[in-house]
């Protein structure tokens, strides 16, 4: 088989697209989960600890000199990025959870057993008969 061949059908194989779509539709999540992080979670937030964001948290660790610029620390983005992460972590285990919930449903449903045969139903009247004529209930 050539080269192209199995490249071709290794990417056309089902669980390839699949992984593909999903982190395409994780990206685009992370997006969401990080604006919800930014703008919705964190000024609340940071109104609590006295109105300061939490990017502008940073330690300069050396000052600007001449034409250095300063060597600084932004440890408040670190901050937000373990919220971030939290939260995705979070929303992902929550689908899960529920995915698993909806399958486990399914499973638990038992099927009704199916109706007894002719022919079962006359055994079983044999067996009882058989049972009362050697005396046993």
């Amino acid at each position: 088989m050539s080269l192209l061949k199995e490249f071709r059908a290794f990417a056309m194989r089902g669980n390839v697209i699949d992984l593909a779509v999903g982190v395409i539709i994780g990206a685009a999540f992370g997006k969401i989960v990080s604006s919800l992080v930014a703008d919705i979670i964190m000024p609340p937030l940071g109104l609590l600890i006295g109105g300061v964001d939490f990017k502008q948290f940073a330690w300069t660790l050396r000052p600007a000199q001449g034409d250095l610029p300063p060597v600084i620390m932004h440890y408040g983005v670190f901050i937000q990025n373990i919220f971030d992460f939290l939260i995705v972590a979070f929303a992902i285990f929550m689908a899960i959870k529920l995915i698993n919930r909806l399958h486990q449903k399914k499973v638990e449903e038992p099927k009704a057993p199916p109706a007894p045969s002719k022919e079962e139903l006359l055994l079983t009247e044999i067996r009882d008969l058989l049972k009362e004529q050697n005396g046993r209930p």
